[in-house]
């Protein structure tokens, strides 16, 4: 499945207002929007977002609406999420995109 090309919009709308050096890359099947070479949220080409957040926030983050743990060839992973936008309104949609920006901002850069 194709990522959402409005989604991606809505996406890069709030991460440029955060980090307007943000870089966007393909991958996973989505757009991923990229802080210092760290993947900060993504339009999944599964639908939703896809985000980074520090591992040790995951299970509170899971019990916010629309929330789900993201799960790589079959593994679950701290400190990945799903989102389904469809269940969120802006100013939530607004706070999962900072989350991603925030925790990728708060890693170093990559090479």
């Amino acid at each position: 499945m194709a990522y959402d090309e409005a989604l991606a919009a809505r996406i890069r709308d709030h991460v440029l207002d955060l980090a307007p050096d943000a870089a966007e890359q393909k991958m996973f099947g989505g757009l991923a929007f990229l802080i210092g070479g760290n993947m900060a949220v993504a339009a999944s080409g599964n639908g939703g977002i896809m985000l980074r957040c520090s591992p040790a926030d995951t299970d509170r983050l899971l019990e916010e609406p629309g929330a789900e743990t993201m799960v790589m060839r079959g593994r679950a992973m701290d400190g990945w999420l799903r989102v389904d936008d469809a269940e969120i309104d802006e100013a939530a949609f607004a706070r999962w995109v900072r989350i991603g920006v925030d925790f990728a901002s708060s890693l170093p850069p990559k090479r």
